[in-house]
């Protein structure tokens, strides 16, 4: 695998570790215990700090992507292996 094609692959588990790793963590106002802002949603997060999120996005990505580097080298798991209903079967036999 390319060094590109392992890096576009890389920032995709990132962006969609981000929203795996969003909801963990988060206090709400109420939880918190502090006041409630005009207009602000009841669910919305008392305290964002994006750089603790970034870390945290960036910890389950790495290993993410190092279980697919992984399998990638070594084909654990194979296409073949998740074939549920003998696809690969029947259009080898044609």
């Amino acid at each position: 695998m390319r060094w590109t094609s392992a890096l576009a692959i890389y920032v995709l588990f990132w962006s969609f570790s981000v929203f795996l790793v969003l909801p963990f963590g988060v206090r709400t106002t109420r939880e918190a215990g502090g006041d409630h802002v005009p207009g602000q949603a009841d669910s919305a997060p008392h305290e964002f700090r994006a750089g603790r999120l970034a870390l945290r996005v960036t910890i389950v990505a790495t290993i993410l992507f190092g279980l697919f580097l992984l399998n990638y080298t070594y084909g654990w798991i194979t296409p073949q292996t998740v074939d549920l209903f003998g696809r690969a079967n029947v259009a080898a036999a044609e």
